[in-house]
């Protein structure tokens, strides 16, 4: 038997989050239109892992606990490299197409809207973005979030294209270590 007396929720650890849209949505019925909202959350640890949700509800702050929630509850771990990522990539979603670059230290965060929130809430310091093709926000989020899975460790990366660990570090790092 047990001696702790503690809540459930002391084990629940601080996350990073941010709403990154609110949409008010349209259902045409029989009577005219039902009115709704659509939130997009994305929830991060700040440490490499990260997850989008969508709640939709007829008020704000319902659907701001759903997407809440289900961005919590479909967090993932992402490769990161320092404060950056360990190689290009580019994600895609419907029409949205987003470009991640690593960037060496002190660069910043070069990012906007949707991009941003997801790389802030990840952990990412230091990257270079580019939005392409659809500027439709739940698109950019899910096509960051699809570039953020393809990621590799800088490991698998030496293993997959038959090279060291110190020929594929991002070149900062080469010019660094020699």
């Amino acid at each position: 038997m047990s001696n702790y007396k503690g809540s459930g929720s002391d084990f629940e650890q601080e996350f990073i989050e941010r709403t990154v849209e609110i949409n008010r949505v349209a259902k045409v019925v029989k009577g005219g239109r039902t009115f709704s909202f659509r939130v997009t959350v994305v929830v991060g640890d700040g440490s490499g892992r990260v997850g989008v949700g969508i709640g939709k509800a007829r008020s704000v702050p319902d659907a701001i606990r759903k997407a809440s929630d289900r961005a919590k509850k479909h967090m993932h771990p992402v490769y990161l490299f320092n404060t950056t990522i360990p190689h290009a990539v580019i994600g895609r979603s419907g029409g949205a197409r987003v470009l991640l670059k690593p960037a060496s230290p002190g660069t910043g965060l070069i990012a906007g809207g949707g991009v941003r929130a997801v790389l802030q809430a990840v952990g990412v310091h230091d990257i270079l973005t580019k939005s392409l093709g659809s500027a439709n926000i739940l698109n950019v989020v899910k096509a960051t979030m699809d570039a953020l899975n393809q990621l590799k460790s800088v490991q698998d990366m030496a293993a997959i294209r038959g090279k060291s660990v110190e020929a594929v570090l991002p070149f900062w790092e080469r010019k660094k270590n020699g």
